[in-house]
Order: structure tokens, then C-alpha cells, then sequence
């Protein structure tokens, strides 16, 4: 049946109806079946991935066909993400190396940062001095935060060894080895030496519940559970920042935190607390900010 494949036109469409045939899911970079086709026969082909036209109708030699077969089969098979077959995702621009030891880089936050709707509470990007990425899984934040806040020193640290070891790839890769410190820390217990010294904490902490977890789509299943399970209600590392991150901002400090669609439940939690919820393209109400003032005023 495949003989017949014979361009990159062929294939993209072979994709997208093997991929909508068998009900895969999306959410991890791609929205949709032909994006997720195309995604793929680029980076497998090493094409550039905002140059689809000049390619359409190139005849693939039979290795390219080869490994764009291979890879549409455990993609469908196995419903493994895209972004593990390919080691490689994108977030805001950027190139980030993943495997299956740490979570597929997609935070909200990235989009916040590098369009500047931080600018309320951080008015230019040189008064941050120092900036910690909590929970920093793949790097990819504080990658991010390394080039937009250029005179930032910044933290990236993690519980698990094997995520630091891939943040460690991606540090290197986009070039902020110089800038980027990581710190192997159960949340805040190893940070003891940065005492109300952030400017920014930047966090995206495993926030997914247990009845969530239960009806998760196979494809999220590859990721580790470290990073995605947040508890009972999903809201126990949540819980935890927000009582603790006082002590390590500077005193205009501002914490922002990205959850999951518990928003209610948390306002509920901490009814007087002024969170402000950012409006994003990809959705909104998962991403507040608070600063250490309305911290301070709400926990002492």
C-alpha cells in the first residue's frame, strides 16, 4: 500500500489519516492531526519546520521513507508523543531535547515571559536580578528566562536527578550554561542559601488530581508520574509554594504559578487571597502571580 507514497505531500496526508483513523490524542505541542503530521515528516526529514511549501512535492529517498514509517507506526501503535520519538520539542521558539524522564515543555509560562504580561509587576527586564525555576523538569523555563531576563542570574532546580541531567542538555544547548545554576531540591528544602533573594519565581508543579490521573489519555502516560501527580486534589504542591515562597523572594518579589483547572478549588482554599489570573492565548485562569506582599499580608 505504502509504494505508492512517493512525495512529502504523500506522506503528511498518509499521516494524517492513519493518526485520525486510530483517535489519537493531542496535547503536547500539536492541536490536531495534520499539524502533528507535519511536525513529524519535517523533523524527520531535518526540514525547517515554518518552510512546508518549498517541500511539498520533493521525492523522498527510501531511508527518509523509511524512518517516517517507522515513526507514524509507534506513533499509532504504541500512542507514544511525538515530541519522545523525536527527542526534540518546541516551546515559544525555542529547541528543546526530551525523553521520557522528564514532562514535554508546554508551560504557559513561557508565553507570559516572552510577550512581556509580566511588565505590571516587573517593569523592565534588567531589574531582575535573580529568577528561580522551581520544579524546572526539561530546562525549558529557565532557558527562557535566561534570554528575556539578560542580566538575571538563574536557579533551575528539581527533585529528580534524571530531569536536571535532560535540563542540563537544554541548558547547554541554547547557550546559558553561564547563566543557569541547577540545584537538585525537594521544592524549597535545598535552597537554603537564597533566602529572600528572587526576584522571580517562576513554577509549573505537578497539579494533576487523582481523578484526572485515572482518566488521562495513554499518551500522558509516557511522561513520569513525578511530574504530573499533585495529589488528592491535585493542589498539594500549590499548596506548599505558596506558604513558603515569602522566604526566598527579595522584597518585591513576585511568584508565578501555573496549575490546572482547579481554579476554583483554590480560591476556595485561600478565599482572600488577591491571586491575578493571566489571560493567555493557549487558555486562561491557570497562570496568577502574586507578589511577597500579598503573601506576607495573607500568611503572617
Amino acid at each position: 500500500m505504502t509504494e505508492s507514497l512517493v512525495t512529502l505531500r504523500d506522506y503528511i496526508r498518509y499521516a494524517v489519516s492513519e493518526f485520525r483513523r486510530n483517535n489519537l490524542f493531542f496535547g503536547h505541542g500539536t492541536t490536531n492531526a495534520y499539524d502533528e503530521a507535519v511536525f513529524l515528516v519535517l523533523q524527520s526529514l531535518s526540514l525547517p519546520l515554518e518552510q512546508l511549501e518549498p517541500f511539498f512535492d520533493a521525492r523522498l529517498l527510501p531511508e527518509e521513507k523509511a524512518i517516517i514509517l517507522e515513526r507514524i507506526k509507534r506513533r499509532v501503535d504504541e500512542r507514544i508523543p511525538l515530541s519522545y520519538i523525536t527527542n526534540e520539542a518546541y516551546l515559544q521558539g525555542y529547541s528543546f531535547y526530551v525523553d521520557k524522564r522528564v514532562i514535554i515543555p508546554r508551560s504557559f509560562i513561557a508565553e507570559h515571559i516572552v510577550n512581556n504580561q509580566l511588565d505590571e509587576w516587573i517593569e523592565h527586564p534588567e531589574l531582575v536580578n535573580n529568577v528561580l525555576d522551581l520544579c524546572t523538569g526539561n530546562g525549558s523555563l529557565a532557558t527562557i528566562a535566561a534570554h528575556h531576563y539578560y542580566d538575571a542570574e538563574i536557579v533551575a532546580s528539581d527533585i529528580s536527578e534524571d530531569a536536571l541531567d535532560v535540563a542540563s542538555i537544554n541548558i547547554e544547548r541554547n547557550q546559558v550554561t553561564d547563566r543557569v545554576t541547577l540545584i537538585k531540591s525537594d521544592l524549597f528544602n535545598e535552597l537554603g542559601d537564597y533566602f529572600e533573594t528572587f526576584d522571580l519565581i517562576l513554577t509549573n508543579p505537578p497539579y494533576v488530581d487523582t481523578r484526572r490521573m485515572e482518566s488521562l489519555p495513554k499518551e500522558y502516560l509516557y511522561e513520569p508520574n513525578l511530574a504530573l501527580f499533585g495529589g488528592t486534589d491535585g493542589l498539594e504542591f500549590v499548596d506548599k509554594i505558596l506558604k513558603q515562597s515569602k522566604y526566598y523572594l527579595s522584597d518585591f518579589g513576585v511568584l508565578v504559578v501555573e496549575m490546572g483547572d482547579n481554579r476554583f478549588e483554590l480560591e476556595q482554599m485561600y478565599p482572600d487571597l488577591p491571586f491575578k489570573w493571566l489571560e493567555s492565548v493557549s487558555g486562561d485562569g491557570v497562570v496568577f502571580v502574586l507578589t511577597k506582599a500579598d503573601l506576607i499580608d495573607y500568611f503572617d
